[in-house]
């Protein structure tokens, strides 16, 4: 009898919370303590043994720990480009290594489920940073930053007693165990309950759908008939065929049926491929395999199987599954919603045409509560948090009114399921009412005013927010705060974007910064990223480039796909006029009804979205932009934007508010406004530094800071050159200055002055 050691990679979450990683394997556990996870996971990998002669392959003998840090820079991918932050994050990374069996060295990346060898000790730690800046590369910040925020892991070892000499019988190895393809592209579902048992804070259940389960157990088993559960977002589909699937999985060893059950992504189909018809040969090798084992294939995303393997959904890997379905070779399962399975119909009816289809529809709102009330009796009966009946008719309000295009119970299982996850980490026993807005409030931005009825909207607060973001613009403040108001009572139209507004008047007014101070008060609260999706139109100025906006295939745009990671933010789209037309015909039905769908039958939706347009349109027929306003300069402006856009364009806007050109003292108050916030910057922070600027200073950034043709957006360049070069030279100059008072003047140049006395030399010219 030989004793196998495994590595156990474990982190302490809070006092009863350890979550453990079998190093190697695909094997995670959350428990209560070390001992009864060491237990847990010896006796399902002890029993895996004795059922299926069957354990884990890690060569590693004596394995070891060690943490590396790796200093990356997080940065924002997208399509047009990538957006690094300022400050470079420090990443603490696990390593599992040691030396094998044949002679080698091995370490693993528990974290990332990925493995290297080596073979000179003295080359571990410079391929292991390698590897890990690569990896990490490829996260995104959120990513990043929750690494950092890991406890540090500790590592320990679960035993397995093995026969050294046993004799496994290979031609008789269990067919649903051990194959390459399957295995490879595929995960076996569901996994043994050993290897799941934990305190998660997601139910594996469909309440309340024991009907529909028992309709898909029929037709899988029974009639053997490919299946595809149809039904909106969030209406249980995954839950039921979860639980369909456990059903037969637990009764297939009493009837002899014997049924295995895999979840694939249809990218991976293609993700390895090297050349023309790799993928189609993998296709088939995982059928060989899938009927070996008896196998039924579920697929996440059915639809992607139209995208994936050819240019159209003539040669995509769904067209190469026709054959085999219809022979018989191949069961398959999944899911889609009401669009997608249109959209199969109108691209691949063959393909449709192979399954039967079993319709869930929205649920009334006494089973919603039902369930709703079940999982509150689960949050409390396995993980010891409370759910409020309050905190579950708050959650229920919110979810319905601010996420109207998805369906209960899944929005609102998802919702309570992080909220009892936050409690969890937290060592909390209850989720109340204040843990159910502030979870609202983490994901959306939404301030607490909106989310609660018994806050009352401070008008004057309002007003003055606006009025210190936005100067010289009355007409303009007063449209954003009505749109404040009417969403504050709830007023607005939940099935189309919260409002649409499209900015008019010439350059340099205001029109950007407004629309960044909407999107502070609306979505800015806690978010890591900017609220604002600004996309410049002038880059669409031909009518192929609408697929670089909006997608084409299985690749989303750049507008759909930042809609995507932020439903709750302002888009603006500058310089409307610049776009091709045949771009504001795509945007007709997301101003209209605020949603996009694509040729996938894929929705975009952009119902939590307020969406600014700017132009300039008009500003060329005015007669002057100065100081002062010409008497017709608004219908000088409409006049120009109804005869550019088409009639049915314009009136899907909701209100075209207009920009008045700049008047002397408004300048004066943008200048004052800007000198304020670069008092508050991180270099005259960090020494302590406090600035006063004279009239005088104030007075030449007003008169060189302000263009009549670009209005007050030179002011921002004038600052740079004539205020900031000159401070930071004298700052370089004088490094020892710190905590103290500096006055700054204008006589010809820069003076600064440390209270009453005039320093020698350290001036500059403006």
């Amino acid at each position: 009898m030989e004793k196998l050691q495994y590595p156990l990679l474990y982190y302490q979450l809070n006092e009863s919370l350890i979550l453990g990683i079998l190093v190697g394997t695909e094997i995670q556990l959350i428990e209560s303590d070390l001992k009864k996870m060491k237990t847990v996971i010896g006796t399902f990998l002890q029993r895996q043994y004795k059922k299926n002669d069957e354990y884990p392959y890690v060569e590693i003998q004596d394995p070891k720990l060690k943490i590396i840090e790796v200093n990356i820079r997080p940065t924002y991918k997208e399509q047009n480009g990538s957006f690094p932050l300022s400050k470079k994050l420090m990443v603490p990374i696990p390593l599992v290594y040691g030396a094998t069996t044949q002679g080698t060295y091995e370490c693993y990346l528990p974290l990332f489920e990925e493995s290297f060898y080596y073979y000179d000790p003295k080359q571990f730690e410079v391929l292991a940073r390698h590897i890990c800046t690569n990896i990490l590369n490829n996260k995104s910040p959120r990513e990043l930053y929750r690494l950092v925020n890991y406890p540090k892991p500790k590592l320990d070892k679960v035993p397995l007693k093995v026969h050294e000499d046993r004799e496994i019988d290979w031609d008789n190895w269990n067919a649903g165990r051990r194959f390459e393809n399957l295995e490879r592209l595929a995960e076996r579902h569901p996994l043994p309950k050993s290897a799941r048992r934990g305190k998660g804070a997601f139910p594996e259940a469909a309440w309340e759908m024991d009907e529909k389960v028992s309709e898909i157990i029929e037709k899988i088993v029974n009639q053997r008939a490919n299946l595809l559960v149809v039904g909106n977002h969030g209406v249980g589909k995954t839950a039921v065929l979860r639980q369909a699937i456990r059903k037969v999985t637990n009764k297939s060893p009493k009837s002899e049926l014997d049924y295995t059950f895999w979840r694939i992504m249809p990218q991976r189909i293609t993700a390895s491929a090297k050349y023309l018809g790799e993928w189609e040969e993998s296709v088939e090798w995982l059928i060989e395999d899938l009927n070996s084992a008896n196998g039924i294939l579920w697929t996440v995303d059915l639809i992607r199987l139209l995208q994936t393997g050819g240019r159209s959904p003539e040669v995509s890997v769904a067209a190469f599954l026709i054959p085999f379905m219809q022979q018989g070779k191949l069961q398959l399962i999944g899911e889609a919603t009401l669009q997608e399975l249109e959209s199969m119909r109108r691209f691949l009816p063959g393909f449709v045409e192979n399954f039967q289809i079993v319709q869930i529809d929205e649920l009334s709102d006494k089973i919603i509560q039902k369930i709703l009330d079940k999982y509150a009796d689960f949050s409390s009966n396995n993980l010891g948090i409370e759910i409020p009946e309050a905190a579950r008719a708050l959650a229920y309000r919110l979810l319905l009114r601010y996420y109207p295009y998805e369906s209960f119970p899944g929005k609102a299982v998802k919702f309570l399921g992080q909220c009892v996850s936050i409690a969890q980490m937290n060592d909390q026993k209850i989720v109340g009412k204040n843990e159910v807005i502030k979870n609202f409030i983490r994901q959306t931005g939404l301030p607490e005013l909106f989310l609660r009825d018994d806050l009352l909207l401070d008008q004057k607060a309002l007003s003055d927010f606006f009025n210190n973001q936005i100067i010289g613009q009355p007409n303009a403040i007063e449209k954003l705060c009505g749109i404040v108001k009417i969403y504050k009572a709830g007023l607005n139209n939940p099935y189309k974007p919260i409002t649409t507004l499209l900015f008019a008047g010439p350059t340099g007014v205001g029109k950007t910064a407004s629309a960044k101070a909407l999107a502070d008060y609306f979505f800015g609260i806690g978010k890591m990223r900017s609220p604002l999706i600004r996309i410049d139109m002038s880059e669409f100025q031909y009518p192929d480039q609408i697929t670089r906006l909006i997608g084409s295939g299985g690749q989303a745009g750049q507008l759909v796909k930042n809609i995507r990671e932020r439903p709750f933010a302002v888009l603006l789209l500058d310089e409307v006029e610049k776009a091709n037309p045949t771009i504001f015909d795509a945007l007709l039905t997301v101003l209209d009804e605020g949603k996009l769908v694509d040729a996938f039958g894929r929705v975009t939706n952009f119902r939590n979205t307020i969406i600014i347009m700017t132009t300039n349109l008009g500003a060329s027929n005015r007669k002057s932009i100065g100081y002062s306003q010409t008497v017709d300069e608004e219908t000088v402006y409409l006049s120009a934007i109804k005869n550019y856009f088409r009639p049915e364009f314009v009136n899907r806007i909701d209100g075209i508010v207009m920009f008045n050109a700049l008047k002397e003292e408004d300048i004066r108050k943008i200048a004052r406004k800007e000198l304020e916030d670069l008092k508050h910057r991180e270099g005259f922070i960090k020494k302590g530094l406090v600035l006063n600027f004279s009239d005088q200073v104030v007075n030449y950034l007003v008169q060189i800071g302000f263009h009549e043709k670009y209005g007050a957006r030179p002011l921002q360049r004038a600052l740079e050159d004539h205020l900031i070069k000159p401070l930071s030279g004298w700052l370089l100059n004088n490094r020892n200055s710190k905590n103290m008072e500096l006055n700054i003047d204008f006589k010809e140049k820069i003076i600064v002055k440390k209270g009453k006395k005039q320093l020698k030399n350290e001036g500059e010219k403006m």
